[in-house]
């Protein structure tokens, strides 16, 4: 087979109208439920948006959001959700972050600065979501700085701030802050390694 015949291109092409009819029906769906996006970003596959009255979500330019089984080659097992499930809560996405089935839910708030990267199937969540049960705690704010990278499966809990530039290695479990600069992994997740720049 000739390398302009390539099932790849093939691929490239079919993934590039999709994207043009995921970006119209995701935009609309933004725009209903009063999601601001302050620029272009890109989707592959449906992203759920949900918001209360009384909340805010803000998401800066250039994200991309993959929420289709097959815009993640590592495997994506539930399309990106991101959702205010208490009054006053308010989620911030800083500029050029990225997100493959990542599930962000917020009573309280969650910052995210820009160029964060956030692997297949993460959760980053400040609240136990069963407030009414008496073993919950309070909902606590969660913070990411910029250019962080949370791996494959990690989960961020309530009341976290990862520093600048950390790595978060797969599967990790966050539940204490994270400084800047350093590699962390595990459950509970810790410091592995300084990061020299």
């Amino acid at each position: 087979m000739k390398n302009y015949l390539h099932i790849h291109y093939l691929n490239v092409i079919n993934k590039r109208v999709a994207r043009v009819v995921w970006n119209i029906i995701n935009k609309a769906s933004a725009f209903l439920w009063n999601v601001n996006m302050k620029g272009k970003c890109t989707f592959y596959g449906i992203t759920i948006f949900r918001t209360l009255p009384g909340t805010q979500i803000d998401i800066g330019s250039k994200c991309t959001f993959n929420s289709s089984h097959r815009s993640n080659l590592i495997g994506v097992y539930s399309p990106c959700m991101i959702s205010t499930i208490m009054r006053g809560a308010k989620i911030v996405i800083g500029d050029n972050c990225g997100f493959s089935g990542t599930v962000i839910g917020c009573a309280k708030s969650i910052k995210l600065g820009n160029n964060v990267r956030c692997g297949a199937n993460t959760l980053i969540t400040d609240s136990d979501w069963h407030s009414d049960d008496p073993r919950t705690g309070n909902d606590k704010p969660v913070t990411i700085d910029d250019n962080v990278w949370l791996g494959y499966g990690v989960k961020v809990l309530k009341g976290v701030h990862i520093g600048e530039n950390s790595l978060i290695g797969a599967c990790s479990v966050v539940t204490k802050d994270i400084p800047s600069n350093v590699v962390a992994a595990g459950n509970p997740c810790k410091v592995i390694k300084k990061i020299v720049i």
